[in-house]
């Protein structure tokens, strides 16, 4: 809620749903047994996103506003969730395809991490991590940096005694394109985008959203300046 460049953006509307709506319930589609869980600060200014997640069909789970790191660890606690996939609710074309194939490869390679943008080649917006709880238990004790209690990975990204695996994208040209949430122009770019995109639209993949902006390139241009600024 408390976002300087566009306060209350996940509360925003698209189509009749709130971008978080949109983002949770792509989440939701992920896979059979996922939790979702929507890991939001203490106080009463962010009571509304805990309303609109509980309508979203989301658990919620509180922390601190500051060390999102505990947040996330308190979330895992939570849900006794073994495995944690992180997703920034700023991001509401996260793609749920893309998503479980980073939780297989970190499976696979019985990895502490996974992620798919180390380097990236999907569209800014599409990004998501998995961790094990191990390992966020290791961050949450070990991580000292405020940058590292604030973005909650770097540590799991940047410590020599994490395993990692990465998905890669389809190329590097792909990260060109910017699919979050910061800026009002940002904004602006949803908009447009969703009133082109086949409904339902909460169910449109990133091979339909690329589909759409490709075939009405005006629409990134919308906020292609904000590029590669980020929350």
């Amino acid at each position: 809620m408390k976002s300087t460049r566009l306060p209350g953006k996940v509360l925003l509307p698209l189509v009749g749903h709130s971008v978080l709506w949109h983002t949770l319930s792509r989440c939701a589609a992920i896979g059979d047994d996922v939790i979702v869980c929507c890991a939001i600060p203490v106080g009463s200014e962010c009571d509304a996103i805990a309303d609109e997640a509980e309508r979203a069909g989301a658990m919620v789970s509180r922390g601190s506003e500051d060390d999102v790191l505990s947040r996330y660890l308190t979330a895992a606690k939570d849900t006794d969730a073994e495995v944690i996939m992180r997703v920034t609710s700023d991001c509401p074309v996260i793609d749920p395809g893309i998503c479980a194939e980073v939780l297989r490869a970190r499976a696979a390679a019985n990895a502490d991490y996974a992620c798919n943008n180390m380097p990236r080649g999907w569209p800014h917006g599409l990004d998501c991590e998995a961790f094990t709880h191990a390992a966020l238990e290791r961050a949450a004790a070990l991580a000292t940096a405020p940058d590292e209690r604030e973005h909650v990975t770097p540590w799991l990204r940047n410590d020599p005694s994490v395993s990692r695996v990465h998905v890669s994208g389809p190329n590097a040209e792909l990260a060109k394109h910017r699919w979050t949430l910061d800026f009002p122009e940002d904004y602006a770019f949803f908009e447009a985008l969703f009133n082109v995109l086949p409904a339902p639209e909460h169910e449109a993949g990133f091979d339909n959203i690329l589909a759409a902006v490709e075939s009405c390139p005006e629409i990134s241009t919308l906020n292609a300046h904000r590029y590669p600024e980020t929350a």
